[in-house]
């Protein structure tokens, strides 16, 4: 009798058994796990972008950046001043050495001597997208204001030399107080860290409103006028 074939089955060999993929879900050339940590580094980029523009200390009532404009951090996020707070005096320390504010024409800028008068503190730079965004209207707030007592100093920080800083001034006509910080000694002593920052005090000096980034004609002047009024 001749032999008998095997008989056949349907079930693939070896050779012919398809190799198994993981079981982990794919999606396009990503697994679950890769779309987790892209998502995860995402939410982690958001919450520094949102540390980065958060009033100094969280101060309740200070102004936000207003949508559309920017904050340029020149150093790492420090708690900084507080509302409530005696505004420390224009100067500070370099290498070692007591430093004062001085204005483009080497005059000495002393809070002391203002007392009395409501400030507007604004550090800045020529080369700052937002600082040139906000030129316009600390010229235009000064020039309406000025004649009622506001003193505004705009403290200009990491430039190259004060005469950079003295063409812009005249090139967009500007009145008001420029000090020239060459060394970031005042700008370390109110605790900045980015541009531009700053503070309005009232009569005695105290800080009242902190504000990181530019300023729109309309904030400006609900921070001066009731600076004014009092």
């Amino acid at each position: 009798m001749a032999d008998e074939e095997p008989a056949s089955s349907d079930e693939p060999t070896d050779e012919r058994r398809p190799v198994s993929r993981s079981s982990r879900p794919f999606i396009g050339p990503f697994s679950l796990r890769h779309l987790a940590a892209l998502f995860a580094t995402l939410i982690a980029a958001v919450l520094v972008l949102a540390f980065i523009n958060t009033p100094l200390a969280g101060a309740p009532g200070a102004f936000t950046p207003r949508p559309g404009s920017s904050f340029v951090p020149v150093g790492d996020p420090t708690e900084g001043l507080r509302i409530g707070d005696v505004a420390p005096e224009l100067a500070g320390t370099a290498n070692g050495q007591p430093v004062v504010l001085h204005d483009l024409d080497g005059n000495p800028i002393r809070l002391a001597d203002l007392r009395g008068r409501p400030v507007w503190i604004n550090f800045w730079a020529t080369w700052c997208p937002p600082c040139q965004e906000e030129t316009p209207v600390l010229r235009d707030a000064y020039e309406a204001y000025r004649e009622q007592g506001l003193e505004l100093i705009a403290i200009s920080v990491q430039e190259t030399t004060a005469a950079d800083v003295r063409r812009y001034a005249q090139t967009y006509d500007l009145d008001y107080t420029i000090g020239f910080d060459a060394t970031s000694a005042v700008f370390h002593t109110y605790q900045a860290f980015g541009l531009p920052t700053q503070l309005f005090l009232d009569r005695d000096g105290v800080i009242r409103q902190i504000v990181l980034g530019p300023v729109s004609r309309q904030q400006a002047e609900a921070l001066i006028e009731p600076l004014l009024a009092q």
